[in-house]
């Protein structure tokens, strides 16, 4: 059975990098780049190849095409996530906005877009990597659990349970889901989100946040559409509420 990404960073050895790209310059300077910089990494050239690297090698974050021979990257994406919350950042050159909403719904944690400057994408390969690292008890409130109609969220464990079932969540919802129920009834205004999630250069990502709203909606309210927990502040930010 895969190994979760929290066992993954808990492991010794360099941070390992899958590399999912057909391009062969690409690529090379995506290797050449990560690997300059201490990075273990693995590339596959289609999406059945990176499924299997995945599965085997238990990457710590996936750089992932979405032009892909054998299917399309977003096919590859809900593959991973069947099992596994690892980041996964997707490097497209497809601008459309629709396809940036896209990828994040079927789970992607970032979306750079071709061509980009390799100095960017480090950093955000790095933020991606923080926001997967399991957080220590020194670091989460001494009460620990925090319950909310019909779910309860666990802090200490990184954890969230539905209806006595456990939800699973990735680590960019689990950031954000973090930081919302730390100020409950407080407004946390879309800039600080996008910062504190995805780092400081995000500020104007607001379908990220869109997006992976939606998403916890759909897991931990019992109707979606009608909010109870998760409340949208029209162009300011969003609030959690008991």
């Amino acid at each position: 059975m895969p190994r979760s990404t929290g066992e993954a960073a808990r492991r010794a050895g360099p941070t390992r990098v899958l590399v999912v790209d057909d391009e062969p310059q690409m690529a090379r300077a995506l290797v050449i780049n990560l690997k300059a910089r201490q990075y273990a990494v693995d590339v596959a050239a289609d999406g059945a190849q990176a499924l299997r690297l995945a599965a085997e090698r238990h990457p710590d974050v996936v750089l992932l095409d979405l032009g892909l021979p054998d299917m399309d990257g977003v096919e590859v994406l809900r593959g991973l996530r069947g099992w596994t919350r690892v980041p996964v950042i997707v490097l497209s050159a497809r601008h459309s906005s629709d396809e940036k909403v896209s990828a994040l719904d079927a789970g992607a944690d970032d979306y750079v877009t071709k061509p980009f400057g390799m100095d960017e994408l480090m950093a955000r390969v790095r933020a991606a990597v923080r926001r997967a690292e399991p957080v220590g008890a020194e670091d989460t409130p001494e009460e620990g659990v925090v319950e909310a109609g019909d779910f309860t969220v666990d802090l200490r464990a990184k954890k969230v349970s539905r209806d006595g079932r456990d939800v699973r969540l990735t680590p960019t919802e689990w950031h954000l889901l973090e930081i919302l129920i730390g100020s409950p009834g407080r407004l946390v205004s879309q800039k600080q989100l996008l910062q504190e999630v995805w780092g400081p250069t995000y500020t104007r990502e607001t379908n990220y946040l869109r997006v992976y709203m939606a998403q916890l909606r759909r897991k931990l309210e019992p109707d979606p559409s009608h909010p109870r927990h998760f409340i949208t502040e029209p162009g300011m930010g969003y609030r959690f509420e008991h």
